[in-house]
């Protein structure tokens, strides 16, 4: 359904990217069934040939700044998101240590929902947002704009802070429904907020630059 949406709207191309293991609230996938959820894409590659599927995951952060899976299996994607689920009350030092581990990955490709905050429900967490720049910026990892109106993460000053720095940014939608496609528009919005353009956004790119900036084969 995700990528008969997709192709409704004209994209291009699309990444399907369910939750890791840790993440039992949202039905994250073990290894093995991780496995059968690639197996399904490619199946899905196959009977679609007008949009490409890649292969991705987020995967959490966790506390000791190790990723959710191990290199063996994060190898087997196309697109390997990091992001943080629990403990947002760590102390600015763990919190910043923790993230700099995980982006020192060399399959992380983009930082989902940077600083965790949701509108009104929760506060971001602490952390020093100068070097997380600097490593997204040395390991060629792209930070998201969260496009669900309750995340719009990163916030406008974040984003033009990354803009300056020439850190590259995603616009998603975090789709967990169809439905959830249309809120792209808020993502957009957010990062016009924060002087964001075309060239700074690689989910614009056409997809021989966007394989290209993830190294993606």
């Amino acid at each position: 359904e995700m990528v008969k949406e997709a192709i409704k709207l004209g994209y291009n191309y699309v990444a399907i990217t369910d939750h890791s293991k840790s993440e039992r609230i949202a039905n994250g996938l073990d290894e093995k069934r991780l496995e059968k959820h690639l197996k399904e894409i490619e199946q899905l590659q196959k009977k679609y040939k007008n949009i490409v599927i890649l292969k991705g995951s987020e995967v959490d952060i966790l506390s000791n700044g190790k990723l959710d899976y191990s290199n063996d299996t994060l190898k087997k994607l196309d697109i390997v998101i990091a992001s943080i689920h629990s403990r947002f009350k760590s102390s600015k030092a763990e919190m910043t240590k923790r993230i700099l581990s995980a982006l020192s990955n060399d399959y992380v490709k983009i930082f989902a929902h940077p600083t965790g905050r949701l509108i009104n429900r929760r506060e971001p967490y602490e952390f020093d947002f100068e070097k997380i720049l600097d490593t997204a910026k040395d390991n060629n990892i792209a930070l998201e704009i969260n496009s669900f109106p309750e995340r719009l993460d990163l916030r406008d000053v974040y984003i033009r802070d990354a803009v300056n720095s020439n850190v590259k940014l995603v616009i998603d939608t975090d789709s967990h429904h169809v439905s959830h496609f249309n809120l792209i528009k808020y993502g957009i919005a957010q990062a016009r907020r924060g002087w964001a353009k075309k060239q700074d956004v690689v989910n614009t790119y056409e997809l021989k630059e966007f394989k290209k900036f993830f190294g993606i084969k």
